[in-house]
């Protein structure tokens, strides 16, 4: 819809948004703050009055709504609202930062500047760009963590306007902020935020999934409230007996959590139990807070049977995110698992606002300063900016969304670490000294090896030696991020040594072999050994892994794959086109096409998601083995269109087929009397489907089987899928893309 709106009408819409963003502030705002914050306004108004969004609007209203964000659903305070109000102005306009500074000072340039940063890429052909993007994102964590968290505010914004976007362009900015802003959001305890950002990106990524979710969720609401009332009526007069000033308030789980369970465990929407949780917030002191969650346990337990595995004490020890929270599950009214959470009034705000409200009850008016206490936590994974870029971002992603474990050390001190960290992470957590030399541990007063996972409430002791040096077996060991980079730097250091040693070797050895060493040379071994760098080829002729043998295997079969790929692309496009176009005439088989051209390449079909045709895909160009195509949802579809965007291509099935593709369906039911004569008739005879293996298996009167077929394309096994459910004592059946 063309957006038409005058100009009086614009000003008065842009002086009603700037209103609305100041009467919700969540920081007690002084009048010096609200002169700060007009300065700010004024300044980037001018800067961005010719400034248009895609949608036709002024370009003002996004500095606003992302000022909006930062001031009502972060909390901040006015520096930072200042600051998300002139994020884009350098970038944009003909402000400079020295004109910044001469205006507002030091604090608001420097967050404005690493802002500024994040946004400018270097064009790097030889790294992804997007993982460059997040290096530089986090690097600015070493400055001010306000530039994080307002750069989660503008993607938020991005996020709710996407829908101006081109849709190519939804993907990719979709399947970034699933991949790096909801976790890093999580972390940083804005979980209003980083449920938003997941609602939102499973819309643009997987938009039938979300829109059937969400209409499942509406049809709901009236049952759930129903539901919440008589729950609320039962432990009601307990809670108020004992004194208690509370409210009682229904949570529906999001979209996104409700598809992970649905994904995980395999169950439609009616099979996940705990779609909403209910929670109980109260009025407390301080020093009473504790004691009170646990009464109010006892109250809802006298009246509801608790899950003895659904307990979670997070006020007694809590998330490194500042969360405080009493979590468990009873069985409630009609024999319903629902979640309850039990939480102070402070918890709440701390949950609703993050570090915002944790540290204005921690540190009275020191309020965002306080955020550096959590920053030193992370610093860790910031203290390598030597690694490659996706490293980088995959090991600051190891800390993001692992669940916590608390462990002792001998004196009784308490180290968080990630569940599933292994004595070896807990001695790189006490020092990287004591990690480099560790040879053993003793947990719980017994001793084991450094591989041992631990547990919480797991009190350990590390066993040391001066003769002990990190190995590369130790990269297996380890879980967290601390301990993967130190052990990377010591054991790169060595190899450098090695590395330089196996450059000269290789020159010697090619020169038998006639074979001149130079860059091309270089990226054809790399390629021909598939390794990732050259730093690798030269390392492992220096270690003698590549021996004369296999240098001379290359010798006789000198080519690269990727680059025959690209060389034949760009010096045939019209044939290539041509090609499609005759096939389309001449075949009836189903056929992937490329790019906006649809053209006709090369590719394989993934094994991690099993593409068949009439599967939403995407082609994604390897390094050794050419294109190859994925499903849209694809476990590692995220993670491919995020760091590697340049790589990812278009695709689309064309034309109908005959062609087989093996396709495995998971069955489940009650075990009837010639049940798999059934089955088996249905799919051979009925449909004319060819069975390529079965196995089924039974036991106390119900059965599992898994049957792989050859179907023609999605249509023919979303019909086959329909004729099994019709069969009698077949109660599910889900195709298989393990």
């Amino acid at each position: 819809m063309a957006y038409t709106v005058t100009i009086e009408e614009e000003k008065k819409q842009i002086a009603s948004r700037y209103k609305d963003m100041l009467k919700d502030t969540y920081q007690t705002l002084s009048n010096d703050d609200k002169l700060l914050i007009r300065k700010a306004f004024d300044v980037a108004a001018d800067a961005h009055k010719d400034q248009r969004r895609k949608t036709g609007e002024p370009y003002i209203y996004h500095p606003i709504a992302v000022a909006k964000i930062v001031a009502n659903e972060i909390g901040l305070g006015a520096y930072s609202i200042a600051s998300a109000l002139l994020h884009d102005v350098v970038e944009d306009t003909d402000y400079t930062f020295a004109d910044l500074e001469q205006i507002f000072g030091e604090t608001i340039t420097k967050i404005v500047n690493g802002l500024t940063k994040i946004s400018k890429l270097q064009k790097d052909q030889d790294v992804s760009i997007q993982a460059e993007n997040f290096r530089k994102m986090l690097l600015t964590l070493n400055d001010d963590v306000r530039v994080i968290l307002i750069k989660i505010a503008d993607r938020l914004h991005n996020m709710q306007t996407l829908a101006s976007m081109r849709e190519d362009k939804q993907v990719k900015i979709a399947s970034e902020t699933l991949f790096i802003y909801a976790p890093l959001a999580h972390r940083l305890g804005l979980y209003n935020i980083k449920t938003q950002l997941e609602d939102l990106g499973l819309k643009y990524t997987e938009n039938e999934v979300y829109t059937d979710i969400k209409e499942k969720i509406s049809e709901s609401k009236e049952e759930q409230e129903i539901y919440i009332d008589s729950f609320t009526k039962i432990i009601k007069d307990s809670l108020d007996k004992e004194g208690f000033k509370y409210t009682i308030k229904g949570r529906t789980k999001s979209i996104y959590s409700i598809r992970k369970k649905m994904v995980n465990q395999r169950v439609s929407f009616d099979e996940v139990y705990d779609k909403f949780a209910i929670r109980i917030v109260y009025n407390s002191t301080l020093k009473n807070e504790k004691f009170d969650a646990w009464k109010i346990y006892s109250i809802v337990t006298d009246h509801f049977s608790p899950n003895p595995n659904r307990l979670r004490d997070w006020i007694t020890q809590p998330k490194t995110t500042g969360y405080e929270s009493l979590h468990t599950t009873v069985m409630g009214p009609k024999g319903k698992w629902v979640e309850i959470q039990i939480r102070s009034s402070r918890m709440d705000e701390i949950a609703e606002k993050g570090y915002a409200a944790h540290f204005k009850y921690k540190h009275g008016s020191q309020q965002e300063s306080g955020l550096e206490g959590w920053l030193n936590k992370l610093r860790e994974s910031l203290e390598n900016p030597d690694v490659n870029a996706v490293d980088f971002v995959e090991q600051f992603k190891l800390n993001l969304y692992a669940k916590e474990i608390y462990v002792f050390t001998p004196n009784g001190d308490i180290k968080s670490l990630p569940k599933g960290a292994t004595a070896l992470d807990f001695a790189f957590a006490i020092h990287t000294e004591v990690g480099m030399r560790c040879r053993a541990a003793k947990v719980n007063s017994r001793l084991t090896q450094i591989s041992k996972v631990l547990n919480s409430g797991d009190q350990v002791e590390i066993i040391t030696s001066k003769n002990q040096k990190p190995k590369l077996a130790w990269l297996d060991i380890v879980k967290t991020a601390r301990a993967k980079s130190r052990i990377k730097s010591i054991l790169k250091e060595e190899h450098k040594i090695i590395a330089k040693e196996g450059r000269e070797v290789l020159e010697r050895k090619l020169r038998h072999l006639k074979i001149k060493l130079n860059e091309k040379t270089i990226n054809e071994l790399v390629n021909f050994f598939k390794l990732k760098t050259s730093f690798d080829l030269f390392y492992k002729i220096g270690n003698g892994s590549i021996d004369n043998q296999q240098l001379k295997k290359y010798a006789a079969q000198r080519s690269n794959v990727l680059m025959n790929f690209w060389k034949s692309r760009m010096n045939r496009p019209s044939a290539l086109k041509q090609e499609v176009i005759k096939e389309e005439v001449t075949a009836n088989y189903d056929m992937l096409v490329f790019g906006k051209n649809e053209e006709k390449l090369k590719y394989s079909l993934s094994k991690c998601c099993n593409p068949i045709p009439g599967d939403s895909v995407f082609g994604f160009v390897t390094i050794k083995d050419g294109i190859k195509v994925h499903k849209h949802n694809c476990p590692n579809a995220l993670s491919m269109q995020s760091q590697y965007a340049y790589r990812v291509i278009s695709a689309k099935w064309i034309d109908s087929s005959h062609q087989g593709f093996k396709a495995t369906l998971e069955i489940t039911g009650v075990d009837n009397l010639g049940l798999i004569n059934e089955v088996t008739k249905v799919i051979s005879s009925v449909l004319n489907v060819n069975i390529h293996s079965i196995n089924i298996s039974g036991e106390d009167g119900f059965f599992h089987g898994m049957i792989t077929v050859h179907i023609n394309n999605q249509k023919h096994l979303k019909n086959l899928i329909q004729k099994l459910l019709k069969i009698e004592g077949i109660e599910k059946v889900t195709r298989n893309t393990n």
